[in-house]
């Protein structure tokens, strides 16, 4: 099998039937990154469907495209930001979506974005503690545990990837 045929396979595996997913161009900077040998630690285990529907269900939400064809080819993973999924690269900790989504909906009931945060999943923390989550219509948000405000990071979980994403 040459290279461009195992890239294509690569493509083909790793979204949901019939998904708008995330630009090839993306995916293979992402691909080339972290599978390099110094990049070991950065890069989970792919997601299964199964992984992916019981979270879902957990959670009671519906992961978006872009977030699933990541978290199939990569699990969880360093594109920018750490990014949360089952099986996390060893340097980005053992925390999963599930668990850190469950975690910040129990500790912030009280606060003013907890509506939010029930129907949205965290993919991710700030420096600060505070979580990084994906709402109801895919775009990408903070919320500042010590003002309740949410912020727009991006548009989409791609464009946050695009926006944060450089090789080195």
């Amino acid at each position: 099998m040459t290279m461009n045929q195992q890239t294509t396979l690569f493509e083909i595996s790793i979204g949901r039937e019939g998904d708008q997913s995330m630009k090839a161009a993306l995916m293979e900077r992402l691909k080339n990154f972290l599978h390099r040998e110094d990049n070991r630690s950065l890069v989970g285990i792919p997601a299964s469907q199964e992984e992916i529907a019981k979270a879902e269900q957990r959670l009671n939400v519906e992961f978006h495209d872009d977030y699933v064809h990541f978290i199939r080819a990569f699990g969880g993973a360093y594109a920018g930001l750490a990014i949360h999924a089952f099986c996390n690269g060893s340097s980005l900790g053992k925390e999963t979506v599930v668990d850190l989504t469950l975690e910040f909906r129990e500790q912030f009931k009280g606060l003013p974005f907890a509506e939010v945060l029930q129907a949205s999943y965290v993919i991710s923390m700030d420096g600060s503690g505070d979580p990084i989550i994906i709402n109801q219509a895919g775009q990408v948000c903070i919320c500042y545990h010590d003002t309740g405000e949410i912020k727009l990071l991006a548009d989409s979980f791609e464009a946050l990837i695009e926006d944060n994403f450089y090789e080195w």
